[in-house]
């Protein structure tokens, strides 16, 4: 009886060690939280206190990229009564799920490869400027329909694959791969029944099954948003300014070629490939989150080689070292990678000056939206929030090409493209010089973008 107590205790000490640090990592990513995650914390919070799904209060809108981020996220926030907070829980127990998954995953490797991978993946300045978004919670459903896979059992890997669509679709990409050793009915009948209902609902209901987010950003990218950068030269983007910070995060993409003979890291690997060239080709933006299930997978294939390589275990504590190095000597005011305009503090200030600025009017977004709208509680409108701007963006998306336009007329099939756009009567603008109606100024300065001067002006 002692000893089964005993190893009852030593199987608990990883998970409450991993809980533990999870907490302290997401207490000093708090101040530097990017613009997007307040876009879900919106979201969450619209729905736990008023059940509604929508950016803002007043609106319905579709543009969560992940429904089950946001609906944990709303769940918990209805429970603990702040969306910040939620994220946090959120995000310790997704790591605590991960790493159970990679104890499951590693029984043929030493018993320190989960704990090695957990800091691998915690310190990876990318993923930490991730905090907050679905990757965690992505990275934990991902973990257990390797194991599932891993271990054929049909029905269980088809329901968490249906929660791994939930999370993001494009992660579908993985299971279809890990699927191919498992190849059973109950598979695709599991999947069917925990995503179907929603991407249902949100057909009918919100208007659209995919979210409004693939045609906003997929868009973004066939209209050259970004000038010459992109998914596939994006890490380049990044390392402009901040080179030895995207090296480390990118740098278990190069240990991605020996994973290919472990069993079962070998078809992350290749879903990881897989994944990264449909980004490639779908031509998006390079938004650093994106990039965080290919670096997840690599750091899981790097650590299991690591572990079944032992000589190559130092190599990968030198660089959690040096990404903890890194991070510690960097500025806690912005994630380790950005592409914001401001701080997530100077956007935050901003907002509370735009909540008495407003006084009950519309204003129009110059960009950004997500912290503003958090902090502000008002209306700031673009096409992420008012869904009147959508259907110049869904015509502009299919033209020039009839499968994607005939795919756009299947999914926005029950929405209303009678909607009108709302008028604002104030407007945000970042301009090189100030304009004679300004009613108020900002200057916004931040890592990537440098300084620009906001004003906030009558339409």
């Amino acid at each position: 009886m002692e000893q089964v107590r005993t190893t009852d205790n030593l199987r608990l000490r990883l998970p409450a060690a991993v809980a533990c640090v999870s907490a302290l990592v997401f207490a000093l990513a708090r101040p530097h939280l990017i613009d997007d995650t307040f876009i879900t914390l919106a979201y969450a919070r619209n729905l736990a206190f008023h059940g509604h799904w929508g950016l803002l209060a007043d609106a319905t809108s579709n543009s969560a990229t992940s429904p089950a981020n946001v609906l944990a996220l709303a769940a918990l926030t209805f429970v603990v009564r702040d969306a910040v907070f939620a994220a946090g829980v959120l995000y310790v127990l997704s790591q605590v799920a991960l790493v159970l998954a990679l104890r499951r995953l590693g029984t043929a490797l030493p018993r320190w490869f989960p704990a090695l991978t957990f800091a691998a993946l915690t310190a990876n300045p990318l993923l930490l400027s991730s905090i907050g978004l679905e990757v965690a919670l992505g990275s934990a459903v991902l973990g257990w329909v390797t194991v599932f896979a891993a271990e054929r059992r049909p029905l269980a890997f088809g329901l968490t694959a249906g929660a791994l669509a939930l999370v993001r679709l494009d992660l579908l990409i993985f299971a279809v791969v890990l699927g191919f050793s498992v190849r059973s009915g109950r598979a695709v009948l599991g999947a069917l029944l925990v995503a179907l209902p929603w991407f249902v609902f949100s057909w009918v209901v919100l208007g659209a099954a995919v979210p409004d987010t693939v045609v906003i950003k997929t868009l973004q990218g066939a209209q050259r948003a970004w000038g010459d950068w992109d998914f596939g030269n994006g890490p380049l983007f990044y390392a402009r300014t901040a080179w030895w910070t995207t090296v480390l995060s990118f740098l278990p993409l190069a240990v991605v070629p020996f994973a290919f003979r472990l069993r079962p890291f070998r078809s992350l690997a290749w879903g990881g490939a897989l994944y990264y060239g449909a980004y490639v080709l779908l031509n998006v933006p390079p938004y650093h989150w994106y990039y965080g299930p290919v670096i997840t997978t690599a750091t899981v294939c790097a650590c299991a080689w690591a572990a079944s390589h032992r000589v190559a275990t130092g190599a990968v504590l030198a660089v959690v070292a040096a990404s903890v190095v890194a991070y510690a000597g960097s500025s806690r005011e912005f994630a380790p990678l950005t592409s914001n305009y401001a701080s997530t503090a100077r956007y935050a200030e901003i907002g509370r000056d735009l909540r008495g600025l407003a006084g009950g009017r519309v204003v129009g977004s110059a960009g950004e939206i997500g912290v503003l709208a958090y902090t502000c509680e008002c209306a700031i409108v673009d096409v992420f929030a008012d869904r009147g701007l959508l259907p110049a963006a869904i015509e502009a998306r299919g033209a020039g090409n009839r499968w994607v336009r005939a795919a756009l007329r299947v999914d926005y099939a029950f929405f209303d493209f009678d909607v009108r756009p709302r008028r604002p009567d104030l407007v945000l603008r970042r301009l090189p010089s100030p304009p004679p109606d300004a009613l108020a100024h900002w200057t916004l300065d931040a890592p990537t973008l440098g300084k620009q001067e906001l004003y906030l002006v009558p339409n």
